[in-house]
């Protein structure tokens, strides 16, 4: 009986262990209170393989022209371009097309289906408006990274175009390293500037009234319909 309790307790020593040095890891890029569970996760993952912290931008306000702000989950300056990940946490079946503005969530077995923003879409206009803020890219490669988390099926995705990776979080890392290794190095001439956006940016998530800005202005556009 002791033998077994004194086991309990050292698996939760080790487990307690591991969540303290994964949050203190966090904590080098961001922190708990930023984003969803999924994203952190992709975060930790992306550094626990290597990736610099001083490399990945986290929970990204981007302002537009018209004042209003572009939310970007994940941003990773690498030496072939920059990679720009959406991130999504869903179940049930996926269907979608690369060139229709909604996808389609179906669960429970095809009782519940669900509408949401296609997100090719959203990861392009993400791009777009984090293209317009910087000047001089120098040809800089932009890659689009949509990543689904959960036990989501992502059952028929056609005529997506072949620049756009969309994975599970499982592959993410394998297919950023392979981003990577088939690209072309680069030397970046404006690598100050295009930080000091990104810094900007997810400084801006922690004000309050952007953030509430920026949840007013997609409430009725983003959100998932039943239909």
């Amino acid at each position: 009986m002791w033998i077994l309790i004194l086991i309990l307790i050292s698996i939760a020593v080790v487990l307690i262990y591991q969540e303290v040095q994964s949050d203190k890891l966090l904590r080098t890029v961001t922190h708990k209170g930023r984003g969803t569970w999924s994203e952190r996760d992709l975060i930790l993952k992306l550094l626990k393989n290597g990736f610099s912290s001083e490399r990945i931008f986290h929970d990204l306000y981007v302002q537009k022209p018209d004042g209003s702000y572009s939310q970007i989950d994940v941003v990773i300056v690498t030496e072939v371009g920059i990679i720009v990940v959406e991130v999504k946490h869903l179940s049930g079946w996926i269907f979608g097309t690369g060139n229709q503005s909604k996808w389609v969530q179906v669960l429970a077995y095809g009782k519940q289906k669900y509408q949401f923003y296609n997100p090719i879409f959203q990861n392009n206009s993400h791009i777009k408006f984090l293209k317009g803020r910087l000047s001089n890219l120098d040809d800089i490669p932009f890659y689009s990274l949509i990543v689904f988390y959960g036990d989501c099926v992502l059952k028929d995705l056609s005529l997506i175009p072949s620049e756009i990776n969309i994975v599970k979080s499982a592959d993410v890392i394998e297919t950023i390293k392979n981003l990577i290794q088939t690209g072309q190095e680069l030397t970046y001439t404006n690598l100050a500037e295009i930080e000091a956006l990104l810094f900007e940016s997810v400084n801006h998530g922690e004000d309050r009234d952007i953030r509430l800005q920026h949840v007013e202005s997609i409430q009725n556009k983003w959100n998932p319909k039943n239909f």
